[in-house]
């Protein structure tokens, strides 16, 4: 039997114990009220996260992926940043993979019951060809999804991969198969046990810090310009042309022609428009600077 009295997560609200008898704007300023204790608890970890950044990036420079495990709102938040990097900083989808509990078919629809096999969370993992080179990041918000402890044991006992747990219970199992824990503490749930509200809330913006502070660490960004983006559709397109401008300080028609010349390729666009460079000598810029836009445009 599990006891969830135990469970942070499970604990219930003082503060919103009369939330179905409070009129609606009292009911959305309750809820926004706890949303603001969020940031909070999360700031309270950012060394750890610091830490973790740095982690996945020496990974992911060492030809490493990134795996993200959950089942229900935290699977689903593990995929959905894991397919927001290729759009943004030009990564393969192998990259950054998100694995849910019941799989695919469960973004949709959920299927709770698949949380509770620990073995299937090992076997999902095992079937990316997870490696030593590779981070797996467990995300359960209760800490002891047996889902994401079965993928985590495996990670760390079985291949030796780097293990990230996220969660906001303490003392929790997913911790205890962690290299690095970001326990987010945010205190009981407006509805008793509903973690996809402030729990949810938590994960999303640890997530962000992980994959965007691993892909900067990369040189996918600089200065706060997503110079490694793919120009997929006619947004992303006009992003670049405005990225050019900005990093070269040129007119619209002279990036345009620099994108056109790179092949969409807004890092060598850049060193094309500011350096008045070939294409292929920009190319040569970026492999000498690692990929780092700044440093490649201090070279001459």
């Amino acid at each position: 039997m599990i006891n969830l009295q135990k469970l942070a997560t499970e604990q219930r609200n003082a503060k919103t114990n009369k939330i179905d008898s409070a009129t609606t704007l009292e009911l959305v300023q309750i809820m926004n009220d706890e949303d603001h204790k969020v940031a909070d608890a999360v700031h309270k970890i950012l060394p750890q996260v610091a830490a973790a950044v740095d982690m996945i990036a020496s990974h992911l420079r060492r030809g490493g992926r990134l795996f993200y495990v959950g089942s229900g709102t935290s699977g689903r938040l593990g995929i959905l940043d894991a397919a927001e990097c290729p759009p943004t900083f030009s990564t393969s989808p192998e990259l950054v993979q998100g694995i849910l509990a019941g799989g695919e078919s469960a973004v949709f629809r959920a299927k709770e019951g698949a949380e509770d096999d620990a073995e299937q969370g090992a076997k999902d993992l095992a079937a990316r060809s997870a490696t030593n080179r590779d981070v797996v990041v467990g995300i359960s918000a209760s800490g002891r999804t047996p889902y994401v402890v079965g993928a985590l044991t495996y990670a760390r006992q079985k291949i030796g991969a780097a293990t990230i747990a996220i969660c906001c219970s303490a003392d929790s199992a997913v911790s205890r198969q962690a290299d690095f824990n970001l326990c987010a503490l945010v205190g009981p749930e407006v509805i008793t046990g509903s973690t996809r509200m402030k729990a949810g809330t938590a994960e999303k913006m640890l997530l962000n810090m992980l994959s965007t502070g691993a892909m900067v660490k990369l040189g996918k960004v600089y200065g706060n310009l997503m110079v490694d983006l793919n120009c997929s559709n006619e947004k992303l397109q006009e992003r670049a042309v405005q990225i050019v401008m900005a990093v070269a300080e040129c007119d619209r028609d002279k990036a345009v022609r620099s994108l056109t010349a790179a092949q969409g390729n807004a890092k060598e666009a850049c060193l094309i428009a500011a350096l008045n460079l070939s294409p292929e000598a920009a190319r040569q810029h970026l492999a000498v600077a690692g990929g780092f836009l700044g440093k490649a445009l201090t070279l001459m």
